[in-house]
């Protein structure tokens, strides 16, 4: 039996989000993230620095790119079935474990077979923090903030996830480089754990995890198939472009930095790329309403594709990291507003399935951009590797082109709420 409608009590429903969530809600759900944005990077900085090879390392770095793929779906099914905590304390557990291992994997291995098992390991029980929070975040809006004020939270809240998993996503990295430049190169996979272990387990079980509801609960949704809709495929190819984007610059950063004899450094250059991608996501939160999605789409597609055909051309090290901080400019942004159009058209009932297909094209294009860059720098040349960001950039920008002339037509024929459509 099902568990009967809460509601809120009337003064408690016009109070803020953070009131329901908890002062530390976000700032823990915030630094639970940064274990899953380490995991990839810190698995190329070791593998690169402790055998002396990009395309294994890129190929170990898509192996946990393809574990978490291949298990976001099913550990996101698990949560709706048992609880976000009854999935999340395990998982999180054997992810800090894995991880606190796999130095000692890299350099005790000899088959490069038991290597990518133990990566592909990592990215399978890779917690998925991002999601689960979201997740939270629009059950306790649906549940506890008063009707008149349930949009305006709602998108300011999007907005919040978005730009915390973009920061997430770059600190990470700059993360990584900093401990590999300071400490060793299996700094990164330590510190990863430790986070692992105590952040992760403490999301999992806040009092925040009991606002989903169980499936019984839920209202029905729209069938699996509008999800299928051009409209949402433009958004996942988009974002598919932008994970090429991010695995092809991070590969191709780290082949460049390794011929100039400091491999360990590419990570580091890379958080750079996040000074400028950190604030403008952030930022976008207050930009006005008539700078609608779709032309803000195109807007930053072309900053980033730019950007991006003068990373290609190389040069020194100044140069390419002056252009990485163009580069940021440009992509913190383009994510941002894929994944709050993709907020304002997910089918109804399919919000979480909608993010989930989103994060699952992200992840799966990093990792094989990884693999492909990797390949290419070590058997063609550097040079060559550093073409590939442009390529991806192009492809954001197709699709930023295809989703602003198709917007007016898609919108007519959707279910869109006039607050949606006025923001796309």
């Amino acid at each position: 039996m099902s568990a009967p409608a809460r509601h809120p009590a009337p003064t408690a429903a016009h109070r803020s989000l953070i009131h329901h969530t908890g002062f530390w809600y976000f700032p823990v759900a915030f630094i639970a993230r940064l274990p899953f944005a380490m995991m990839t990077v810190g698995v190329l900085a070791i593998v690169v620095a402790e055998r002396g090879s990009v395309a294994l390392g890129g190929l170990t770095s898509a192996a946990v790119g393809l574990g978490v793929v291949a298990a976001g779906p099913v550990l996101g099914d698990l949560a709706d079935r048992f609880g976000q905590r009854r999935v999340l304390v395990p998982v999180g557990l054997a992810n800090g474990i894995l991880l606190a291992l796999f130095p000692l994997v890299v350099q005790a291995a000899s088959s490069d077979a038991l290597l990518l098992a133990a990566a592909a390991a990592i990215g399978l029980t890779g917690p998925q923090t991002a999601a689960m929070s979201r997740s939270r975040v629009m059950a306790l809006i649906g549940d506890r903030v008063h009707p008149t004020r349930r949009e305006r939270t709602f998108s300011r809240a999007m907005a919040y996830e978005s730009a915390a998993d973009e920061t997430a996503f770059v600190i990470g990295p700059f993360v990584v480089g900093v401990l590999a430049a300071l400490i060793a190169p299996w700094a990164p996979i330590a510190g990863a754990a430790l986070l692992s272990f105590v952040f992760v387990t403490a999301f999992a079980l806040h009092p925040t995890g009991r606002a989903v509801p169980e499936r019984s609960e839920r209202t029905a949704m729209a069938p699996f198939r509008e999800l299928l809709h051009p409209r949402m495929l433009v958004l996942v190819a988009a974002v598919f472009g932008v994970g090429l984007f991010f695995g092809s610059t991070l590969t191709s950063l780290t082949a460049f930095m390794e011929a100039q004899g400091a491999p360990e450094a590419g990570a580091l250059l890379y958080g750079v790329m996040g000074v400028g991608s950190a604030v403008l996501a952030l930022a976008v939160a207050v930009i006005p309403e008539r700078f609608t999605l779709r032309w803000r789409l195109v807007t930053f597609a072309i900053i980033l594709t730019a950007s991006a055909g003068a990373y290609s051309v190389g040069g020194s090290v100044p140069t390419v990291t002056l252009v990485l901080c163009l580069m940021g400019i440009g992509v913190g942004p383009s994510l941002v507003t894929l994944f709050s159009l993709a907020g304002h058209r997910a089918p109804r009932g399919r919000t979480a399935s909608t993010m989930t297909i989103l994060a699952s094209a992200l992840t799966l294009a990093q990792a094989l951009s990884s693999a492909v860059t990797g390949a290419v720098a070590e058997n063609v040349s550097v040079e060559t590797a550093l073409l590939f960001p442009a390529a991806a950039a192009l492809l954001v920008l197709a699709m930023a082109a295809v989703n602003a002339s198709r917007t007016t037509r898609w919108d007519a024929r959707s279910a869109l709420t006039p607050a949606a459509d006025s923001a796309v």
